[in-house]
């Protein structure tokens, strides 16, 4: 092929003149460099979006609560776009269905159930989550779901993981009426039972009750229960005044596979315990008198929040307890006390008080007396 070419040009030569021949031979060279080069394989188109989510779920109540964990960055590479949104899809199955399905099969027959914006703030390494509500039609279903992001251009990234459910018709719906009455020693949290299941039927499928607070409504919550428990009221007793609180309660009942699954949880209450509580009077009072003093014992107060105490004094053991001497300045730190303001031959009457570090004072203590040799 090569020889006929250049014979054509050689007789073009011939009849254009020597300057027509000059470019012919430059294009002759040029077509034979291109020709005899070795063709490359061509390239694989650059993937547009390359994250993939990885999903995981759980059912509460009638709905389904999806979390994914999203990529570190958003930074676009080459010709890789922002992801703009995460698309969710689902697809509801008998469950006699194969569980395998391909991803194609899975585009073609599902939905998407939500399209969530996503800014650079959602990445990071956050985890994300999706809620669905569930409308039960009466018929055993698997429900598989996967999540997949979409650039700005909108173009699609792979089908995260498929995750399958078989979602539990038989879950009590959430408490009611939760609220807290206070105490000294525990915040009592009471609330209604729920008397029907999120699919309509009764009785209720209630295996106990799991309770949680936070000390925010930014923050998560946490169990305080190990295990569900079986009455309508707890008492929290590992508590602070004077923080705030978020208490709400979930139903447990037996769900796919006899798994505890919990309910929507019920209102949520907020409570800031305030100390208005007087500590206990001090008790077991002694007393034992010496020609120059008068010393006083007594046990600690049961009480962890005790400041001091207080001791009172007086020689006339009818006058009104709020006229009696007080004896110290400051809260004692200690159990005992030693008066040494005392006269030989006169009887004094003393009694003590514990003060609670919310200035709340308790009640006198039981009236003793001595007197001085």
């Amino acid at each position: 092929m090569a020889h006929k070419r250049s014979f054509n040009l050689l007789i073009r030569v011939k009849h254009f003149g020597p300057k027509a021949a000059v470019a012919a031979l430059a294009l002759f060279a040029l077509s034979f460099v291109v020709a005899c080069g070795k063709r490359k394989a061509p390239l694989p188109p650059n993937e547009k979006v390359i994250q993939r989510a990885e999903v995981s779920g759980f059912q509460r109540g009638s709905q389904v609560i999806l979390n994914w964990k999203m990529p570190m960055t958003n930074a676009p590479q080459g010709n890789v776009l922002h992801i703009a949104r995460a698309d969710v899809y689902r697809l509801t199955e008998r469950l006699d269905s194969p569980q395998s399905l391909s991803e194609e099969e899975f585009a073609n027959r599902s939905q998407v159930v939500a399209t969530i914006p996503l800014t650079n703030d959602d990445f990071g390494g956050k985890t994300l989550q999706y809620t669905d509500t569930l409308q039960f039609a009466g018929q055993p279903a698997r429900i598989r779901y996967a999540i997949r992001f979409v650039n700005a251009s909108g173009q699609r990234a792979a089908f995260s993981n498929f995750f399958l459910l078989e979602p539990a018709a038989r879950i009590a719906t959430a408490p009611t009426s939760l609220s807290t009455t206070l105490s000294q020693e525990a915040v009592r949290l009471t609330w209604t039972p729920p008397n029907a299941n999120v699919d309509g039927t009764t009785p209720a499928n209630i295996l106990g009750y799991n309770i949680y607070r936070s000390e925010s409504e930014k923050t998560p919550a946490k169990l305080l229960n190990p295990t569900p428990i079986a009455d309508a009221s707890y008492d929290d007793r590992f508590f602070d005044f004077e923080k705030e609180y978020f208490y709400f309660v979930r139903a447990v009942s037996l769900g796919t596979e006899a798994a505890p699954t919990e309910s929507a949880e019920s209102n949520i209450v907020s409570l800031k315990p305030v100390d208005t509580f007087p500590p206990s009077a001090p008790a077991a009072v002694t007393i034992a008198a010496t020609p120059t003093s008068i010393s006083i014992f007594f046990p600690a107060n049961p009480e962890t929040d005790i400041e001091g105490y207080s001791v009172y004094r007086s020689t006339d053991e009818n006058l009104p307890k709020a006229q009696w001497t007080l004896l110290s300045k400051e809260l004692l730190k200690t159990n005992t006390f030693q008066d040494e303001a005392v006269e030989a031959g006169k009887t004094y009457f003393y009694y003590v008080t514990a003060t609670d570090k919310f200035k709340n004072v308790s009640e006198a203590s039981e009236v003793v007396s001595e007197t001085v040799p």
